[in-house]
């Protein structure tokens, strides 16, 4: 798998571009901002997008899914949880950053669902907690937990759809089972692996 990172907008939130290393098709995941940076990356990595897949709802993670949908043609993918948070301002948080198009999503996506890009095949594992419709994608043994574990702590839970103990319920029942040597790609922040989490996270003790 070849992999790409690209930390856009005000919220300083991570863009992952993944591909298949024999066929460079890609996923593009939580494309939060900064449209045109993300296409940039697009373009130096030579890779052609086949799917957007947005790890949840709110806006530092969906912003910029109409203008690379318009230039890319890959259909937007998120939870069905979290598919009203795509046309709503204020459940996606829209509203703090200014007039934006939002995007409707093409298609649900749920746990247990393979997206398959060349040969290269991703795992939807729903971790609801942060919002109601979170997803982990894993892919060739690598965790994108998008807003729900961070290197050293969560996702916060005081929005709507949060739940606390939800979300430590997610993460201990369904991430932290991958073995420790797993690497973590949040949504924010720099990557981690379960071992680290484990052991250090105040959260998780």
């Amino acid at each position: 798998m070849l992999l790409w990172r690209r930390e856009v907008g005000s919220f300083a939130a991570n863009c992952y571009l993944i591909a298949c290393a024999e066929t460079k098709e890609g996923v593009l995941i939580d494309p939060g901002a900064e449209a045109k940076h993300v296409l940039k990356m697009v373009e130096d990595a030579g890779v052609t997008v086949k799917l957007i897949v947005n790890t949840h709802g709110h806006v530092d993670h969906v912003g910029a899914n109409e203008e690379v949908r318009q230039a890319t043609g890959a259909p937007i993918l998120i939870h069905e949880a979290d598919g009203e948070m795509c046309k709503k301002p204020h459940a996606s948080l829209s509203v703090f950053v200014g007039k934006l198009q939002l995007a409707e999503p093409d298609r649900f996506i749920k746990a247990g669902d393979k997206l398959t890009v060349g040969n290269l095949t991703v795992d939807v594992i729903e971790t609801p907690g942060h919002t109601k419709g979170s997803v982990t994608l894993l892919a060739d043994g690598k965790l994108f937990t998008g807003d729900t574990l961070f290197s050293g702590s969560v996702g916060r839970t005081d929005l709507p759809g949060g739940s606390h103990g939800e979300l430590i319920c997610s993460i201990k029942e369904k991430l932290l089972v991958f073995p420790d040597q797993t690497i973590v790609y949040p949504g924010h922040g720099p990557e981690t692996t379960i071992a680290d989490e484990k052991k250090y996270n105040p959260f998780l003790r």
